[in-house]
Order: C-alpha cells, then sequence, then structure tokens
C-alpha cells in the first residue's frame, strides 16, 4: 500500500521520465520483434545490401550510387558499422554452430543485426538531449519523453539509414557547441570580472592574488577542436547535406565570445584556421578508404607511388555534382518547394511543427519591426537551436528533391527549444506586443495554456502511435515475410531446380535476406507483366524439356489489392489456358503506396488462401458489385478492403496435358503411320504441338531487365540455382551477368544496350522433340 501510494503521489516530472523509459524500452524491443514496415527502399540499398553481401558473399543489390566509375556513397561508417561487427558476429555464429549445432545467420538476422547497431546509436541522442538540459538548467523530463514517443525515433532511429546517422551526429555537435559556448561565457564572464578587480586593487598582494585566480581559469578558445571537426568530416562523407546542418552549429562555436574585450577577430581567424587543419586526418583517412574500396588506388599502386590525382575518390563531391544535375534529382521525384515546410514538418512533428514555425514567425515579426529588446540574445541557446532548425530547412527547400527523412536531423533543436509546450500549451503568457480584441480571442481560443494545454500531449500521442503502426508494420510490411518464404523455398528446393520471383508494386527486394539473387519488375502494368511470364515460363520449359532436364519454380508477388486486375490481365492475355496461378500465402499487413486499396472495387468472393488457391483465381468476381446500400453490401466491402491490406505470392506453372491422353494421341499416330495414313508421325506431332503452343517466344531469356524504382539501378548476377531478373530504372545503367548454369546467352529488356543471339526457330525448339524421341525409341 505504501508502495502505491508514493507511485500516485509522484511528481508530473517523475511520471514524465518513467513514461520515457519505457518507451526506450519499446524502441529497443521493436528492434527484435521485428517491425515489418518497409519505410523506404534507402534502408537497405545505401548501406546494408552492400555490406551484409560483401561480407557474406552473397549475391545483392548495388545501387548506382556505389558504382565503380563515380561513387556518391562513402564506405568508411557503413563499414565500421557493419562490417566490422558481422565479422564478430560470423565468429560467435561460426562458434555456436560447430559446438551446438546453433543456426545464427538467416534472414532474421541479416535484418535484426544492424538495425540492433544503429538503435544503440540513437540512444545518443537521448544523452546529448539530457546533458544540454543539465547544463543550462532546462527540464529534461518532458523533453526526453517527447523524444522518446516520437515516431522519428522509434521507426527512423532503429533503422539503417543514413539519415539517422547524420541526425545522431547532428546531436553530438550540437551538445559539444553548446557545451563550448556556456563554458566560453562563464570564463570571458569571469575573466573581465577579475580584470575589473585588478585596476581598483590598491594593493600589490591583492594584485597578485587576482592575477593567480585569473591565470588559473580554464581555457576555452579551442575546446573540443579536434573531435568537432572530425565529426564534420564523418558527417559530410555520410551525407553532403551534413554541411547544411553543421554551418551554423560551427559558426555559433566560432562567434562566442565575439564582442568582449577578451575575444576579437584575432581569436575568430584562429579557430577557423586550426579548425581546418584538425580536420585533415580524418579527411585523409576517408579518402584513402574511399579510393581503395572503389579500386581507385591499389596496393600497387601504393607501393610503387605511382599515384596521381585520378587515383583518389572524394565521393561528397560526386554527391554533390550528381545532385546539381536537376535532371538526375527529377528521376527520383519533383516537388514544391513547400513541401519540406508545410507537408513534412507537420507529418514529423505534428504539434511541436506548428508550435516551432509559430514562433518562427514571431521572431520574424519581432526582428522586422526593431523590437530587438525583446529577441533573444544572438549568442544565447536559443539562437543556436533556431539556427539549427530553420537554416537547413531554407537550404534544403531550395532542392526540388524533398523527403520527411531529409529533416531528421531538425529533431533534437526542435524537441530542445519546444518540447516543455505538450503540457504548458502553445504560449503560457500573451505573446503580442499590443492587445487587440481579435489577437485576445484567438490567444484565449488557440494559444493559450487553458486551451490548448490538455490537449497537445494526447495529440502527441495518437499521432506518433499511429505513425509508428503505419511506417513500422503496415507500410510495404510483406516484403520482409515474402524474404523469408522464398528463403525457405530456396533452401528446401530439390536439386538442380531452379528458382523465379517476380514482383511488382512493392518495394525493391533485398538480394541479401534470400541469399541468392532475385528478380523484380517495379511498377509494370499486370499486362506487361503477364507477357514477361510468359516469356519466363516458356524459356524454362525449354531448359525442362531438353537435355539437362532443368526443373524451376516460377513466383510472383503483387499487392493483394491488384488481384482483380490479375484475373482481368489473365482473361484478356488467354494466359489462364496455359497458365496456372496457385495463391501460395497472403503476408498481412502489406500496404503499397503503388497499389492503394480501393473503397468501392471488385470483391473478392473468396478472399482466404484455401479457397482462393484453385481454379485460376475463379474466385474473385467479374462483374461490379451492385451498390445496394445494405448492411451486407458494406460488410463484404469491408471485407474487400481488409484483405486487399496484404501481399500475395503465387505460384506459376504450365498446364499440361494428363500422360494417358498423351499417350493414346501418341500411339494413334504410330498406328496411322504404320497404316501409311500418314507419312512422319514424329514431323507431324511436332508441327501440331507447335501449332498448339499458347505463346511464340521469339527470345527466350535467362536474365531481364525492366523498370523498377525510379530509384534505383540493379547489378545482378545469376547464379547456378537460381535465375536474375534485374529492374533497372531508365535513368541508369543495369549490368547482369549469366552464371555456368545457362547455355543460352543473355537477352536485355530496352535497358540493355547490346542485347546477344536469340533463338533461331522458337516454335521449333519449345515443341521438344527430345520428349517424343524417347518414346518412339522405346516402342
Amino acid at each position: 500500500m505504501r508502495l502505491t501510494k508514493l507511485w500516485q503521489n509522484r511528481s508530473s516530472g517523475d511520471r514524465h521520465l518513467s513514461t520515457y523509459f519505457c518507451f526506450a524500452a519499446v524502441r529497443l524491443l521493436l528492434v527484435f520483434v521485428p517491425q515489418l514496415g518497409y519505410v523506404h527502399p534507402d534502408e537497405f540499398f545505401q548501406s546494408v545490401e552492400v555490406m551484409t553481401g560483401d561480407h557474406f558473399r552473397l549475391e545483392h543489390t548495388r545501387s548506382w550510387e556505389f558504382n565503380n566509375s563515380l561513387p556518391v556513397r562513402s564506405i568508411v561508417l557503413p563499414f565500421a558499422l557493419l562490417r566490422i561487427p558481422w565479422s564478430f558476429y560470423e565468429f560467435i555464429a561460426e562458434c555456436l554452430r560447430a559446438g551446438w549445432q546453433l543456426e545464427l545467420l538467416g534472414t532474421y538476422t541479416y535484418v535484426v543485426f544492424p538495425r540492433l547497431i544503429y538503435t544503440l546509436i540513437s540512444y545518443s541522442n537521448d544523452y546529448c538531449l539530457y546533458r544540454i538540459c543539465r547544463l543550462y538548467g532546462l527540464r529534461f523530463e518532458i523533453r526526453l519523453l517527447a523524444m522518446g514517443s516520437s515516431w522519428i525515433l522509434l521507426v527512423f532511429g532503429t533503422r539503417t539509414f543514413s539519415n539517422s546517422l547524420e541526425m545522431a551526429m547532428c546531436s553530438w555537435l550540437l551538445c559539444l557547441v553548446s557545451e563550448c559556448m556556456l563554458r566560453t561565457n562563464t570564463v570571458v564572464y569571469k575573466k573581465e570580472f577579475l580584470e575589473e578587480k585588478y585596476d581598483k586593487a590598491e594593493s600589490i598582494s591583492e594584485r597578485v592574488r587576482i592575477w593567480k585566480l585569473k591565470n588559473s581559469l580554464p581555457a576555452h578558445n579551442l575546446q573540443h577542436l579536434m573531435t568537432m571537426s572530425t565529426i564534420c568530416v564523418a558527417g559530410v562523407f555520410n551525407r553532403p547535406t551534413f554541411l547544411l546542418f553543421g554551418a551554423p552549429m560551427v559558426f555559433f562555436w566560432l562567434l562566442r565570445g565575439m564582442g568582449t574585450r577578451s575575444v576579437t577577430f584575432r581569436d575568430f581567424n584562429l579557430r577557423i584556421v586550426l579548425f581546418c587543419l584538425c580536420a585533415l586526418p580524418a579527411l585523409a583517412v576517408f579518402i584513402f578508404c574511399d579510393s581503395l574500396y572503389y579500386q581507385h588506388l591499389t596496393l600497387g599502386e601504393l607501393h610503387m607511388m605511382q599515384l596521381s590525382i585520378d587515383n583518389f575518390v572524394f565521393t561528397p563531391w560526386n554527391f554533390i555534382k550528381a545532385n546539381l544535375d536537376s535532371a538526375q534529382t527529377a528521376s527520383h521525384g519533383v516537388h514544391p518547394c513547400y513541401v519540406h515546410l508545410m507537408v513534412n514538418m507537420p507529418m514529423l512533428f505534428n504539434v511541436l511543427a506548428l508550435a516551432s514555425l509559430g514562433a518562427f514567425a514571431q521572431l520574424l515579426l519581432r526582428f522586422f519591426r526593431a523590437e530587438y529588446q525583446v529577441l533573444p540574445r544572438f549568442q544565447s541557446i536559443v539562437s543556436l537551436m533556431s539556427g539549427a532548425i530553420f537554416v537547413p530547412l531554407f537550404f534544403l527547400s531550395l532542392i526540388n528533391h524533398q523527403e520527411p527523412r531529409f529533416l531528421l536531423p531538425v529533431t533534437f533543436p526542435l524537441l530542445l527549444l519546444h518540447a516543455p509546450k505538450l503540457i504548458t500549451g502553445f504560449s503560457a503568457k500573451y505573446p503580442f506586443q499590443k492587445d487587440h480584441p481579435l489577437l485576445r480571442r484567438f490567444y484565449d481560443r488557440l494559444l493559450s495554456s487553458k486551451a490548448s494545454g490538455p490537449y497537445l500531449l494526447k495529440i502527441w500521442y495518437v499521432s506518433n502511435v499511429a505513425l509508428t503502426l503505419f511506417f513500422g508494420f503496415i507500410h510495404q510490411a510483406g516484403v520482409y515475410p515474402l524474404a523469408a518464404e522464398i528463403s525457405h523455398v530456396v533452401a528446401t528446393k530439390p536439386a538442380a531446380t531452379h528458382v523465379h520471383l517476380i514482383t511488382s508494386h512493392i518495394y525493391s527486394l533485398p538480394l541479401h535476406l534470400i541469399n541468392i539473387p532475385s528478380s523484380r519488375y517495379g511498377g509494370l502494368s499486370l499486362d506487361l507483366l503477364l507477357q514477361k511470364v510468359k516469356l519466363i515460363s516458356g524459356n524454362c520449359e525449354v531448359k525442362q524439356s531438353g537435355a539437362s532436364r532443368l526443373r524451376y519454380k516460377l513466383y510472383m508477388a503483387i499487392p493483394a489489392s491488384l488481384s482483380a486486375d490479375l484475373h482481368e490481365a489473365l482473361v484478356h492475355s488467354n494466359a489462364s489456358s496455359y497458365l496456372n496461378f496457385e495463391l501460395i500465402n497472403v503476408f498481412y499487413p502489406h500496404l503499397s503506396t503503388e497499389a492503394l486499396p480501393r473503397l468501392q472495387g471488385r470483391h473478392p468472393c473468396d478472399v482466404d488462401a484455401p479457397h482462393w488457391a484453385h481454379d485460376d483465381l475463379r474466385g474473385t468476381c467479374a462483374l461490379e458489385q451492385p451498390p445496394a446500400l445494405s448492411f451486407a453490401y458494406l460488410n463484404k466491402q469491408f471485407s474487400s478492403f481488409v484483405h486487399q491490406l496484404g501481399l500475395a505470392l503465387y505460384e506459376i506453372d504450365v498446364k499440361r496435358k494428363k500422360p494417358l491422353s498423351f499417350l493414346i494421341c501418341l500411339a494413334l499416330c504410330i498406328a496411322a503411320a504404320q497404316a501409311g495414313y500418314i507419312a512422319s508421325p514424329v514431323a507431324t506431332y511436332a508441327a501440331t504441338y507447335a501449332a498448339a503452343a499458347p505463346v511464340a517466344y521469339s527470345a527466350p531469356v535467362t536474365t531481364y531487365a525492366a523498370a523498377a524504382a525510379p530509384a534505383y539501378s540493379t547489378y545482378a548476377a545469376a547464379a547456378p540455382a537460381f535465375s536474375t531478373y534485374a529492374a533497372a530504372a531508365p535513368a541508369y545503367s543495369t549490368y547482369a551477368a549469366a552464371a555456368p548454369a545457362y547455355t543460352a546467352s543473355v537477352y536485355g529488356a530496352p535497358a540493355y544496350t547490346a542485347p546477344v543471339a536469340t533463338y533461331a526457330a522458337p516454335i521449333t525448339t519449345y515443341s521438344a522433340p527430345a520428349i517424343v524421341s524417347p518414346f518412339l525409341k522405346k516402342k
């Protein structure tokens, strides 16, 4: 009873702090669940896909950013954060495999282990926030609660984004600059105070004592110089946009103490020079490592000292050159300049975004009205945090490609300034200089603590939990279970069997999650997708009926919301007469923005897998439902909508005639030939079979390329047990290589520049005389 009473009587600060610890534990727990949501392909393809693929020698996708000729991504931080930990983890896994037969390497590990590393790094944001609050005497409980409950930390903080590293480095830089500003202000104030006392001292002994006190003051001019310069170099090589975030922070560090007698322009210039010199060691390490990795510099050239400027790679400059090309950035998507301000800020910070924008608008209004006495001091913590928010926001808005994750480093200064408003309301006191009836009414109805205070924290909770559930567990959430399923299929497939996977209207599937090459056809229409299916199945049938007897499995994964469109495409192309689509599984939940569910669309009559897996999708209604407004109709439409929130996996195979009928027909042909009615049963059967072939395959292929997600290209290699259908955006190049298991040549889709020879007689090849001749010889 006493403990319960103490728990109920605790202060609001203790309640906020205990709630923060709960959210901090949830952040770590979400890593191991794991979150199935797939926020953006950069989560994998800018770090994990390449590093895990390189380390474990898995087939993986190397996006255009890792092109050896013009690389734009530095390899140092991903190598240090992923490759080195992977080495230790692999050693432990090998020991456990040898001693206890425990397998610790698989799809789950490839997802969770890198996320765990980045999650542990995300806690540095919390520490930096706590440290600044303690230094400046600010309330840290509500600020930590706002950070811990933010979906930015719960989702982005637990993912392997370069933006998450950028946020952590900006937090550390802000913490160091804030500490330096406080120390400089304190030391300069004490120094000037002692100098005044020294001038007024009357005795020599008193002057000696003051002189000793002044000399005992700690140094402040170059505090944290080496650490800050190294962080800046690492931040720029991680993402060159760090220049926009770090510039105002470094400027405040250079400017601290200016305007006093102790700090002059000489100190300002000295700080600039020493800052640049201290950045050179880190700069040399990053350039040297990148040059070795991208093979612009070799150990032989280094040993012979045959070096030139072309031997070194400066990835930030390549990144800037690529993004200065408007056509290049337009290929990723073009957005208006107001998207960051009007869309991305409210999406990331909801009510606190409105509070920060309102506070900044008020500062600008007071500045233009020359009300300087009410403005915060320029070298204060408020000015530092305001500059860290709105300077990068302004310059990032000038870029035509804008995504919410680009603003992640703004999280720290924004929460530090405005998180207390979640409990105090937008404004605890009347914020306007003049009292006006309309302004007073606006303040009383919306801005005051009484009007907004009770609701802001609740809105914050609801919005962040909803966004965490959506992006963490619903958005593109079928991709990870799909990878696990295909990984199991490949591990349990019979020998000499190829496995093919085609995906559409979903994000790119990371190849390292299934340990072997995969395929995808980004956002092709279903009619074109079926043409690819016909081509692939025809090529596989040719190989299966040839001398190698190479078996295959063909899968296709599409959002369940496209099931009706798939049925229409099958009927339109007549593919259902010779191709069988069997629904293997539906992974829930999954939401593709490329194929959103329809509120009033064709309703799947039998949406569960046991019924839907037969009769070529006949469970899907071919006609629109009558819009009769009844409970049954509404229930059916709601059921249709819910079941569209999935990722459907189909197995595709070619329909074959029954063996008995085949033998009877062949026996009749032989009997007729012996009776003299026909001259050549083999030629006649081959011609008949060729004429009955459902489609003519002009180019059976082993490797395909088709349009995928516009931000990525694919560099794929076909393994002996797995065909690769590599996707490439039109703006980027595609590299594909056929493995030794394929004897045919490579046939390119429009993205290939040099397709090679095709089959001269595809129908004759597909008629498969090798199937007929053994039977005749046996006769």
